[in-house]
């Protein structure tokens, strides 16, 4: 894997710490979830032969620190962030931007709020429920999610969120702390990797997903925007709620739904199919 060149940029609110490979235009990868920059380890350098590809930690985890730990956190703000990283490193020039998850809810806002600076974008599951027609039931979820990791904490609450976002029938997780391999068995990199991703969850679950989840997309404008609009979905996660949003959306649009291998962590366990076909429809 090659070695990245690290940045920091100074934001509203919080330091950015951001990392750049290859050379070209400038492919901006935002995450989802807690995997920070390190999520799209597996595919950077693959990309970095046609673009200069920029993956960063956004605000408040991993390595990049709020300056209130317990400021408010909205879509709007992170899409700023993104904006920021495309006015510091390519500054004359529209980006393409491709987001995965939570982070393809922020890469939608830059889209709507800043299309001058966004050349194609690439949304990979974004779980904008609030376009469903049973939208009430995903508030009523995330309510019992809020309310059980503040009355009984991460785990519990991580079990009923990955039962909401499952295909209907599938049968729900235990509460049970997922087992964090030991530093021996696992590379230094991976290792801190894997530590980081466990002590973001409790950040990811009580302060993103609640203003994530309940954002609601300009469909207006993003349908006028359309042309320049990658949805795409995992093979494997059919039925499931970030499926079934991304679906929603290329429906109305009247535009294809690409199927990325996987399901909605194909980035992480299909990385090389994953990274050919994200490259095949940037340059498409």
């Amino acid at each position: 894997m090659t070695t990245p060149t690290i940045g920091h940029l100074r934001v509203d609110g919080a330091n950015l710490r951001y990392e750049v490979r290859g050379s070209g235009p400038l492919l901006l990868l935002i995450p989802g979830g807690t995997g920070g920059a390190a999520s799209f380890d597996g595919v950077a350098d693959g990309l970095a032969g046609e673009y200069t590809v920029v993956s960063y930690d956004p605000r408040g985890l991993s390595r990049s620190p709020l300056d209130d730990p317990e400021a408010r956190q909205s879509v709007e703000q992170h899409a700023d962030d993104a904006f920021r990283l495309l006015e510091l490193l390519s500054p004359g020039a529209p980006a393409r931007v491709a987001g995965c998850s939570s982070g393809a809810i922020a890469a939608l806002h830059l889209l709507v709020t800043r299309p001058e600076r966004v050349e194609r974008v690439v949304a990979h599951e974004p779980p904008v429920v609030e376009v469903l027609p049973d939208a009430a039931e995903h508030r009523a979820l995330l309510a019992r999610v809020d309310d059980t990791f503040h009355r009984e904490g991460l785990m519990p609450a991580a079990a009923i969120f990955a039962a909401g976002l499952a295909r209907p029938g599938t049968a729900a997780p235990k509460a049970e702390k997922p087992r964090t391999p030991a530093a021996a068995e696992l590379p230094p990199q991976a290792a801190a990797r894997a530590e980081r991703t466990m002590a973001d969850l409790p950040y990811f679950l009580g302060r993103i997903v609640p203003g994530f989840m309940a954002y609601t997309p300009d469909l207006p404008r993003l349908r006028a925007l359309s042309d320049r609009l990658i949805l795409a979905a995992g093979l494997d996660s059919r039925g499931e709620l970030p499926y079934r949003s991304a679906a929603f959306l290329a429906e109305r649009f009247g535009t294809e739904l690409v199927h990325f291998p996987g399901g909605h962590t194909g980035l992480t366990t299909h990385p090389a199919e994953f990274g050919e076909l994200l490259r095949k429809v940037l340059a498409a």
